[in-house]
Order: structure tokens, then C-alpha cells, then sequence
């Protein structure tokens, strides 16, 4: 797929998802921009939750904002680019398109809808006198990472997802599932020690803490669990290519 066809397939996905509104992309930043003053507001002002161990009224919030931020980019790649092929079929049918990259725009779009949502975190905090500190330049590294383990997870269920209709509905159950299992609302502290052994086996724990500690704790954790996840999301990302050299011709076929 050509660059600019990529491109077109991003521009398209952000008007159809507003088309018929009056403020139709703008929506992509009051949306975000309404969901940050709520969490801030009902759980800073309404319900006074804290961090415990860190000061301000605002910890909490943070906490869950700067968790839930990568969290959405990461989810939502992996449930729209499960269902690219179903959903962009009368496409594939009539023009040959690399269905290798065909799911590339849905990360294109995700990261620009990422990236509008995180500036307007940062202009939130910046207003709340938050100090910025050098530990997140490491948190691009960490989007970078969370999003190759997401596109590949996507790629290899949208190719199923082509022979066995169900994975659609049965995606959206486990990311809802996956989110809960996360420490994102929660902190990892009250969970039982039984069940807080296994976060180790929760891949999106592993960077979702990164993009906490940082906000949250201005430090960088223990970076082990994300070179692992880091060397499994390539690994995916080449299961998922040889999966596409088998199975591109039946994709096709049955689209």
C-alpha cells in the first residue's frame, strides 16, 4: 500500500467516525478534553481519592488519566484493526491493497488521537503547576513498543477473525476483561497476593506502570518486564507476517 493511499485511509477514518456532526473533527478534542475534567473532577474534588505516599490533590487522578490514555490507544488498535478486514471488505474486493499494511492506518489514527488527548493531559497539568521531569523521554520508546505489540495482536486476530466470525465478540469481551485485570482504576497494592502474582503474566501491566511511575512518581520502574514484551511483540509481529503468507489467498477469497 502507497503512502498516500495510507494517508487517505487515516483522513477518511477520522471524518466518517464525525461525518454528519457540525463540529466534526473538533470532536477529537472536546472529547478528551471532557473525559480529563470528569476524572479530575469527580475523583480529586468529589471524592477526594489519593495516591497514598504522594502528595497533592490531583494524585489519583493523574494516576488513572496517565494510565488510561495508553491504555485506550493500545485497546482500541487491537479491537479495530481485529475486524479491518470485515470492515473494509467492499474496499479489498475491488482494489489490491496490501492487506499486510492494510491495518497500519488504524495505528496512524489512534496515535494522532493519542497524541491530541496526551496534550491536553500536559496542558492540564501544566495548569495545575505540575513539574515536568526528564524521565518521560522515555515514554515515546514506550508507545512505540505498546503499539507494535497491539498492531501485531490486531493483525493476526483480523486474519482469524475472517474464517471465524465469533472472534469479533469474543475480542471485545477479553479487552474488557484484560482492562479490569490492569491496575489502572486500582492501585496494584490493595489487589490479593495471589492474584497480584500474576500481573507478571499481564503484558499491558508492564508498560501501563512505566507511564504511571512516571507521571505519577516522576522514575522510571525496573524496565525487565518491558524488554521481554518488547522482544514478544516482534516475535508476534513475525508470526503474524508468516500467518499473512499462508493465509492471504483464503483471506480474499472468503472476503
Amino acid at each position: 500500500m502507497k503512502l498516500r493511499l495510507l494517508i487517505e485511509f487515516t483522513k477518511r477514518d477520522f471524518t466518517e467516525r464525525y461525518s454528519g456532526s457540525i463540529l466534526g473533527v473538533g470532536w477529537s478534542f472536546i472529547s478528551p478534553l471532557v473525559n480529563i475534567m470528569i476524572y479530575t473532577l469527580i475523583f480529586s474534588k468529589i471524592m477526594s481519592a489519593r495516591m497514598p505516599g504522594v502528595e497533592g490533590d490531583y494524585s489519583y487522578s493523574i494516576y488513572l488519566v496517565s494510565g488510561l490514555i495508553p491504555w485506550l490507544a493500545f485497546a482500541n488498535t487491537v479491537s479495530r484493526s481485529s475486524t479491518v478486514y470485515l470492515d473494509k471488505k467492499h474496499i479489498i474486493s475491488k482494489v489490491n491493497l496490501s492487506l499486510f499494511r492494510l491495518p497500519m492506518f488504524i495505528v496512524i489514527s489512534e496515535t494522532i488521537t493519542f497524541l491530541i488527548t496526551m496534550a491536553i493531559f500536559l496542558g492540564f497539568l501544566l495548569v495545575i503547576d505540575y513539574q515536568l521531569s526528564l524521565a518521560m523521554l522515555i515514554l515515546p520508546f514506550i508507545y512505540v513498543v505498546q503499539q507494535i505489540f497491539a498492531f501485531a495482536l490486531g493483525f493476526i486476530i483480523a486474519q482469524l477473525t475472517v474464517f471465524i466470525r465469533d472472534l469479533k465478540e469474543f475480542t471485545a469481551i477479553v479487552m474488557q476483561i484484560w482492562f479490569w485485570f490492569t491496575p489502572i482504576v486500582y492501585v496494584v497494592a490493595i489487589v490479593p497476593g495471589s492474584l497480584s502474582q500474576l500481573m507478571v503474566y499481564n503484558p499491558v501491566y508492564s508498560f501501563i506502570k512505566i507511564w504511571q511511575s512516571v507521571f505519577v512518581y516522576h522514575s522510571i520502574p525496573d524496565l525487565s518486564g518491558l524488554m521481554i514484551i518488547t522482544l514478544i511483540a516482534h516475535c508476534l509481529l513475525i508470526m503474524a507476517f508468516l500467518m499473512y503468507r499462508v493465509l492471504e489467498k483464503d483471506i480474499r477469497d472468503f472476503l
